[in-house]
């Protein structure tokens, strides 16, 4: 595989560095392909490709938006127990496309299908014949633009043979790169852990920057393992880990046509059997899962368009596990909240406002609330020791922890976001063109 060095980090953003992330190294089983398509109006790779040689179990989870891009519709439509490619296409949503929309993806999944098929004829000892219907896709960029199928098509070829059966950091960064849009970093993450006596790898890779809110897991996430766990339990893995990790951030308050995050297992590490989600073998597994899917999902609110800070909601003894959601997500998702934040201005009146718009109930003499250390109220009063100067310091740092106790239940839920500031209207303004 040729790299281009200076594809792996985004112009826009001088300051990454190959040491920020983490080392992936090789997964059995997986092979990654990147190529640029042009659809861009500047150099870059924006088409992806992950091949599982010998297939992967896999499991999703999908936007609950009303309106879903068509490679969502593809992609349930799918009935293959094992997946072989996933393409990845950024700058176009391939949303609100229509029935030509999805033939294009019938198109370049019988392309796709052929071509693979021959690459398994030239190396593998026992070739297999893989279907249109092994294939799904991801989809990312604007909507209701045209899908590029002619540019996609032709670059077919050039991802096929830049298929190489080992990857290593290089690789891993220059795909996380391949799928970002306005994102300005790649986000990676990794784990490892043991079934049984078997060593297991847990890599991830996600892009997402804006219209990120959840009703499901939003953005762009993929998850690979060499671990072999069955589809079943890998969907409810995922789905039961998607909740406190991609279902607990926000950068904006909308919901994407095309939020999408999935698992592949190879099977490769040739561990011992799991029979259900409660086996005691996939305990640390499950663990190590959701420590993948969490580091991913802060990834995307700190890289939130126009970010300069992440934050942190966590609401504390409510009664319900969704009333302390409500509370997190009306916070997070306030405009007046997060400008406030941009500012460093330490408005905690602000928040209270967000608190009282949640419509949960509320005894004000139990209310509790702290920016980072520093408390500000206490039993729903101004506290004693709140000193302004101290708090307004503490607003200039890049990680702001809001920490709200509602005082009357067990149940509590931490949200993620970023502060808004003018890029981010910059940007919006700015995002066709």
């Amino acid at each position: 595989m040729t790299f281009n060095f200076d594809n792996f980090f985004d112009y826009r953003n001088k300051n990454s560095k190959m040491g920020h992330f983490q080392d992936l190294e090789h997964i059995d089983g997986l092979s990654i392909s990147t190529t640029s398509a042009n659809l861009y109006n500047r150099k870059r790779d924006d088409l992806v490709m992950f091949y599982f040689r010998d297939g992967a179990n896999y499991a999703s989870v999908y936007t609950q938006s009303k309106i879903v891009s068509e490679n969502i519709k593809w992609n349930q439509n799918i009935k293959s127990k094992k997946i072989r490619a996933l393409l990845v296409n950024t700058r176009n949503a391939n949303a609100f496309t229509g029935k030509e929309g999805y033939k294009s993806l019938k198109i370049l999944a019988e392309d796709l299908s052929t071509k693979l098929s021959e690459k398994q004829k030239i190396d593998e000892e026992k070739p297999s014949r893989i279907k249109s219907s092994d294939i799904i896709f991801a989809c990312t960029g604007t909507i209701g633009e045209k899908f590029p199928t002619d540019k996609i098509f032709s670059s077919i070829p050039d991802l096929i043979n830049k298929i190489k059966y080992t990857q290593n950091k290089y690789i891993w960064i220059k795909a996380a790169m391949g799928i970002l849009t306005t994102d300005l970093v790649p986000k990676l993450a990794m784990e490892e852990c043991f079934i049984g006596n078997k060593k297991i790898k847990i890599y991830g890779l996600a892009k997402g920057s804006g219209m990120i809110y959840p009703n499901m897991a939003t953005t762009l996430g993929f998850i690979f393992t060499d671990a072999s766990i069955p589809t079943n339990i890998l969907q409810k893995l995922l789905k039961k880990n998607i909740t406190n990790s991609f279902n607990a951030i926000t950068c904006d308050g909308d919901t994407s046509t095309n939020d999408m995050v999935s698992i592949f297992a190879t099977g490769k590490a040739n561990n011992v059997e799991i029979k259900n989600i409660n086996d005691e073998k996939i305990k640390n597994f499950e663990k190590s899962l959701f420590r993948v899917l969490l580091n991913l999902a802060k990834r995307v609110a700190a890289d939130g368009e126009g970010a300069s800070k992440f934050v942190s909601i966590r609401v504390k003894n409510c009664k319900s596990d969704e009333e302390a959601k409500k509370i997190s997500f009306s916070i997070a998702n306030s405009p007046l909240v997060k400008t406030a934040i941009a500012g460093e201005d330490p408005n905690w009146g602000r928040v209270i406002m967000a608190i009282g718009k949640s419509n949960v109930n509320i005894k004000l003499n139990k209310l509790n609330l702290n920016f980072g250390p520093y408390k500000v109220i206490e039993n729903g009063i101004l506290s004693k020791s709140y000193q302004e100067t101290e708090v307004a310091s503490y607003m200039k740092g890049e990680n702001i922890d809001i920490l709200v106790d509602i005082g009357i239940g067990k149940k509590e839920f931490t949200a993620y976001t970023m502060d808004f500031t003018k890029k981010y209207i910059e940007i919006n303004s700015d995002y066709r063109s």
